[in-house]
Parts: structure tokens; C-alpha cells; sequence
């Protein structure tokens, strides 16, 4: 587990290079997270009004491709993000090997059921 806030002390205290690759996503995704959360926040609540902001109109929106993938993104990343985010703190807190073990595994079930159901939900419209 990486505690460093700059990449020189991250490659430092990297046990591995899937952990110093996790480092580095967790910020670039973080950052990219932020832009694609502000950017649907301001087409879907303030560019649209409240009057127009119906089911029809969002089927209508993601009858475009573009729009199925900005969405795909945001789902995604934002679950990538917060399952290895979750994985630190299980690392941290559950202290027994087996039972950790168990916990990641229901985690990351629990975690890919959502991630399959968000994407089967967003592209069978």
C-alpha cells in the first residue's frame, strides 16, 4: 500500500508495479472523474430545463452513441475508482488473510453484479 503524495515517493515505496499503477490511476481517474461528473451535472440540470427533463428526452439523448459511452465512462471509472479505493481500506482494516480474502471476494462479486447491470441497463435503451 502507497502512502506518498508525490510520484517520487510512490515509485519508492512501491512494492510492485500493479501497485504503483494503481497509484498513478487513482489520480489521473480522480481527475478525469471530475471533469466528466461536472460536465453531465451541467447538460443534464442546467443546460436542459426541468420542464424538458423527461424519460422520453433521455431515451431520445442516449439513442446517440456518444452519449452511451460519456455514460459508460462515468459508470466505469467511477466503480474502478471506488472498488480500489474500497481495496485500501479492506487492506487496511481487515486484518485476518482469510477473512479478507472473503471480504474481496464478495466485494469484488457484488462490485461486477452493478458494474454488469449499470452497462446492461444503459445499452439496452
Amino acid at each position: 500500500m502507497i502512502r506518498a503524495r508525490t510520484f517520487t515517493d510512490a515509485r519508492q515505496q512501491a512494492h510492485s508495479n500493479a501497485e504503483l499503477n494503481w497509484w498513478i490511476f487513482m489520480r489521473i481517474s480522480g481527475l478525469v472523474l471530475v471533469f466528466l461528473i461536472l460536465g453531465h451535472i451541467y447538460m443534464t440540470f442546467i443546460q436542459v430545463s426541468e420542464a424538458d427533463a423527461t424519460y422520453i428526452a433521455v431515451v431520445n439523448k442516449l439513442q446517440n452513441p456518444a452519449w452511451k459511452f460519456y455514460d459508460w465512462t462515468i459508470l466505469a471509472l467511477s466503480l474502478l475508482h471506488g472498488v480500489n479505493g474500497a481495496r485500501y481500506s479492506i487492506e487496511d482494516y481487515v486484518r485476518s488473510r482469510p477473512n479478507r480474502a472473503w471480504v474481496k471476494i464478495i466485494f469484488y462479486t457484488i462490485s461486477a453484479v452493478i458494474f454488469t447491470l449499470g452497462t446492461i441497463g444503459l445499452f439496452s435503451i
